[in-house]
């Protein structure tokens, strides 16, 4: 009990204070997260478009790829992007490896199927009312993709938000290929695990009501601003 409000206080003695190294922290985990949720959905919901709206050689072999990569292990991304940009991989030269870049490459892998098996689970019901109707309108794809993604507004948002709680909740992708370095690569998560390690634990328990407060807040600013459905 006593643990608990110690951490309660922590926290609001860090918020209060408005403390540099933590303003860091919280800022570069929202560019991290924010950047890669925009990047998966950005990728992943042309292609729940593209499912939704027609079958094609492959079909069901891209939607079970998207749907089996929902419970992709994140230290599994973290290790495939790690490779790829290490000195030895094929883009190391570019010398992303430990850089936020990295972080949003490795968590953008995470991102995109999310995006694409929750739009593709969205869209196809709005395709099933109004595609028809668009077909004999003469629409082409992109045109259909566009409306119907208008129509799925709302549905849209709630695709970006979980790719963003993806994103923002995970410690093993960015760990591997960011490494934690401290004013340079540290997120909220990864400081709660190292300071869980230490022993540290109001600290870690402060950091992780934070880190509620920021998710809760972007969700609650996304969802003011979607569209009513």
């Amino acid at each position: 009990m006593e643990e608990r409000t110690g951490a309660v206080a922590l926290a609001l003695s860090l918020l209060l204070s408005a403390d540099e190294e933590l303003v860091g922290i919280v800022w570069l985990s929202l560019r991290v997260s924010l950047g890669a949720a925009a990047v998966g959905f950005a990728l992943g919901v042309p292609v729940g478009a593209a499912l939704a709206m027609r079958r094609f050689p492959g079909h069901g072999a891209v939607l079970l790829a998207a749907n089996a990569l929902l419970g992709l292990p994140p230290v599994v991304a973290g290790l495939a992007v790690y490779l790829l940009l290490s000195r030895s991989g094929p883009l190391g030269p570019l010398g992303l490896l430990f850089t936020p870049t990295a972080m949003v490459i490795a968590q953008s892998v995470l991102t995109t199927p999310i995006a694409a098996a929750l739009a593709h689970r969205a869209l196809t019901p709005v395709l099933a009312e109004i595609g028809e109707a668009l077909a004999v309108d003469g629409a082409g794809p992109v045109r259909t993709a566009w409306v119907a993604g208008g129509a799925a507004a709302a549905a849209l948002v709630t695709v970006f938000l979980a790719a963003f709680g993806r994103a923002i909740a995970e410690v093993g992708a960015i760990l591997t290929v960011g490494g934690n370095i401290r004013g340079h690569t540290r997120t909220m998560t990864t400081t709660i695990a190292l300071e869980t390690q230490k022993g540290d634990l109001p600290l870690a328990l402060a950091l992780g009501l934070i880190l509620l407060l920021v998710v809760v807040a972007v969700n609650a600013a996304a969802l003011r601003l979607a569209p009513r459905p």
